[in-house]
């Protein structure tokens, strides 16, 4: 039996977190998965579960065992999607990781169209707001909405990116005027506290220097569409992705204020680990956003 096997054997166990449940996900045998390891083990002349009648959990040789060889058998099923590309269409699954304003916004059709070009590409799209671990987590591609910081991850830039400080034109009357970002400490303030910074928003003055202004109001919740609409009923000012607030500034039910203010230096990146075989099917989906963003947004 190949050493390539017995690894698949191993990961499965350690993603089904159990013998039993990668038996039932794989189709083979418990006893065959446990020789499977066992082998390895052998193999390698260390431990990599400890096993007892209940439970199993990786040793710390069989976490770091674990990384590299998810990422060995990424870099040889990307080998191989490199020569069955141009002969067959794509397949397989693609995990990939966005916010939930993305999916949940206009902006989300994108990967809906993409699964309706590809139905035999199987999507797993897990929405969340926290920075997920690419590689720790065996994800394939992140849509990511921020400034861009320095990493060992692949980014391609989908589209430019604003946040709009938005109110309505009555609460704007009720309590302006506001002229500068520092008025928005005395006025309510909606806060969402997927921001970093949370009761902190950052602006930039026109000449470049950097401003920060200290926030609070009457609801925190980590929502974007949550901030929408109470600012919407009139509660406070809300920072709002461009892309969910463009069609309420557009009609005039909210007011975009301090646009001098704003910062520009973000965007919506797909960003996928540093690999030397990139999928095919990851590469297809780069490209595919590429385009779309480009044709819709």
């Amino acid at each position: 039996m190949d050493t390539l096997t017995r690894i698949r054997a191993f990961i499965d166990v350690v993603e089904a977190e159990g013998f039993s449940a990668a038996a039932r996900k794989t189709g083979r045998s418990k006893a065959l998965l446990s020789k499977y390891v066992r082998e390895l083990e052998d193999e390698l002349g260390a431990l990599l579960l400890n096993r007892t009648t209940r439970q199993f959990s990786m040793t710390e040789a069989g976490h770091t065992y674990y990384r590299s060889a998810t990422e060995i058998l990424k870099e040889i099923d990307s080998l191989a999607d490199l020569v069955r590309e141009n002969i067959t269409d794509l397949k397989g699954k693609l995990k990939i990781t966005v916010p939930r304003t993305f999916i949940d916004a206009e902006v989300g059709q994108s990967l809906i169209d993409f699964a309706t070009q590809h139905p035999d590409l199987s999507l797993e799209i897990v929405a969340e707001d926290r920075f997920v671990d690419l590689v720790e987590e065996g994800f394939d591609l992140a849509i990511r909405i921020t400034k861009l910081d320095d990493s060992a991850l692949i980014a391609k830039k989908l589209s430019d990116f604003r946040i709009f400080a938005c109110a309505t034109p009555a609460f704007i009357e009720k309590h302006g005027p506001l002229l500068h970002p520092q008025d928005l400490s005395r006025v309510p303030f909606l806060v969402d506290t997927n921001s970093r910074a949370h009761n902190t928003v950052r602006f930039v003055e026109p000449q470049g220097g950097a401003i920060s202004v200290a926030v609070s109001g009457p609801i925190e919740v980590n929502s974007p569409l949550a901030t929408l609409r109470a600012a919407r009923a009139g509660l406070g000012v809300a920072m709002i992705p461009d892309f969910i607030g463009r069609p309420y500034i557009e009609t005039g039910e909210l007011v975009s204020l301090f646009d001098d203010y704003l910062p520009k230096d973000r965007g919506i990146y797909a960003v996928y680990p540093h690999r030397r075989y990139l999928p095919a099917k990851v590469r297809a989906l780069v490209d595919f956003l590429h385009v779309w963003f480009r044709q819709q947004v």
